[in-house]
């Protein structure tokens, strides 16, 4: 996918996974110069991705982004994504703690779309079961209720990132893109 983002300041901030660094350098290549997350125009907050990551204490994931939210507010644009696992959006019994860290992830994410709208967008991208010769997001787990049978790719994780950096999208904030295969659309048991 191609946007252009004619000379926009991009940053990357939090848990490094290849996911958070082909999305940087997605948007390097399309247009985006690299700036520290204070002087950030697109701010990456990358959270976990994996259910056995550490994760007591997510909440402090945020501090960046709401730092460079009072910034591009005061500048008058921003974009903040925060990439996180699709388990925020609905809970995996087998990963309860992360389940309840990530879903606070994204409370405070929408809490941030409604305090610096509608100068800053801020949203997410919901990953589920994305690997290459190894799980990078989710858990193998998902992959018996995922609809299209197969696991995500980094470049199809890349994509919905690049959609909500796109600048013909301006009216988007507050939502959790999920790139999950349909994990969360529900489970597909015959009961």
């Amino acid at each position: 996918m191609e946007i252009e983002l004619a000379g926009a300041g991009v940053a990357l901030a939090g848990d490094i996974n290849p996911i958070a660094e082909a999305a940087l350098a997605a948007l390097l290549a399309n247009g985006g110069r690299s700036v520290s997350a204070q002087d950030a125009d697109v701010l990456l907050i990358s959270c976990p991705l994996l259910p056995d990551a550490a994760h007591m204490g997510l909440s402090a994931t945020l501090r960046p982004a709401r730092e460079a939210a009072t910034s591009m507010a005061g500048r008058g644009k921003g974009r903040i994504i925060v990439l996180l696992s699709a388990i925020a959006g609905m809970p995996m019994r087998r990963h309860p703690e992360f389940s309840a860290e990530t879903a606070g992830l994204l409370a405070g994410m929408r809490t941030m779309a409604m305090e610096f709208g509608p100068k800053v967008l801020v949203n997410a991208v919901g990953f589920g079961l994305v690997e290459t010769a190894a799980t990078i997001s989710g858990d193998r787990a998902q992959l018996s209720h995922v609809p299209l049978g197969r696991p995500g790719s980094i470049d199809e994780a890349v994509a919905a990132v690049l959609f909500l950096c796109d600048p013909m999208n301006s009216y988007t904030t507050g939502q959790m893109l999920v790139v999950d295969g349909g994990w969360s659309a529900g489970y597909g048991r015959n009961f």
